[in-house]
């Protein structure tokens, strides 16, 4: 039986901060920024927002287009660089807020831009293995440029929910394919509220043999290689 999306929901916070005001602070050209980043503005948390608020927006936001209720739901999973809390789990908080709770699975994914993509992954297995009939997989962020750092132009803040299931598809999941290295292009170690980037891995072998890689295999052709 095909195994889908059968509902989702989105939320993104309503404040905005244009590329000129950042550009302003740090005496940059904010012309160039737009030219070379193809940004115009990126969204911001208010004070009371964060990663759990605004997973739980977007859960809200994906049941409200369906028929399911918070107790249909048996596993919560959120991705984000971005978790409110090191060791309380945001996923408990989301099930909660949507009356999931207790009878279900839940738990944290965290990974440099594809945390809410395994998150998916985990719910398509469950539902097709039938553990449980609907899983909910979100990915939520806020921001975490470093100041003056490109990230600060365009990491804003966001988060999607997507509910799989067997009934009512709305888009079938026909594969999935991973290609897992650990490329160091992306991290945050214990205690820093900022992330950092290695600019030279988006330039070099790491990030482009990924893309190749993947790429190659999804087509079939396992012989391609990256110089």
């Amino acid at each position: 039986m095909p195994v889908g999306i059968t509902t989702y929901g989105a939320y993104i916070p309503q404040y905005r901060i244009r590329v000129e005001e950042i550009a302003r602070v740090w005496g940059d050209d904010p012309k160039d920024i737009k030219k070379g980043l193809r940004v115009l503005e990126k969204s911001v948390p208010d004070r009371d927002e964060d990663t759990a608020t605004i997973a739980v927006e977007a859960a809200r936001s994906a049941l409200r287009r369906s028929c399911l209720d918070g107790a249909d739901i048996g596993a919560i999973y959120v991705g984000s660089e971005s978790h409110p809390y090191a060791v309380k789990p945001t996923a408990t908080i989301v099930a909660e807020a949507i009356r999931a709770t207790p009878e279900l699975m839940a738990a944290d994914f965290e990974f440099a831009c594809k945390a809410g993509t395994a998150a998916l992954q985990t719910c398509l297995g469950l539902v097709a293995a039938d553990y449980i009939k609907y899983g909910m997989a979100i990915g939520a962020d806020t921001a975490q440029g470093a100041p003056a750092d490109a990230l600060e132009y365009t990491a804003a803040a966001g988060g999607a929910a997507y509910v799989i299931g067997k009934n009512n598809i709305i888009a079938e999941i026909e594969d999935t394919y991973s290609f897992t290295t650990d490329t160091s292009d992306f991290w945050r170690r214990e205690g820093p509220a900022i992330s950092k980037a290695r600019r030279k891995i988006y330039r070099g072998t790491g990030l482009f043999q990924a893309c190749f890689g993947r790429s190659a295999r999804i087509a079939g052709k396992d012989t391609m290689h990256t110089r």
